[in-house]
């Protein structure tokens, strides 16, 4: 289970409203949804998204730049992500991979550089696509 972070007001309507959408979100679409909850200013909203993003109960997906809520509860830190997305219909899931975390924490390039940070993003067909 996640740890438990003292959320603001903000950031406990924000995180619900991502929380329930299972897609990923735009900030916009975020801040439209949020504004009968008192949350009028984008800068309330993005300054919420960061927070989120970095206590790891949303990541964000780069590609699209929308947010998503963390849906793995072994996620080690929030600048370890990667996510699987369907190039048909656009569904996005997180990937939980054991292997692929370790490779990762030990990769290196050629300039020997030690990465602290990715977010990583697979496109192809989801199971349903690939059928249809």
């Amino acid at each position: 289970m996640q740890k438990e972070h003292n959320l603001s007001k903000n950031q406990k309507i924000i995180f619900d409203i991502i929380d329930k959408s299972g897609e990923p979100m735009k900030a916009y679409s975020i801040l439209f949804n949020v504004q009968k909850k008192g949350i009028k200013a984008p800068l309330q909203v993005y300054r919420a998204l960061d927070k989120l993003v970095e206590i790891g109960k949303i990541h964000k997906v780069e590609s699209r730049n929308a947010f998503i809520a963390c849906q793995n509860s072994n996620c080690q830190i929030s600048k370890a992500t990667a996510f699987s997305i369907c190039e048909n219909c656009e569904n996005v899931s997180e990937i939980s991979n054991s292997k692929l975390s370790k490779y990762l924490s030990n990769f290196t390039d050629d300039s020997e550089m030690k990465y602290n940070k990715y977010n990583l993003e697979f496109f192809g067909l989801c199971k349903n696509c690939k059928t249809k």
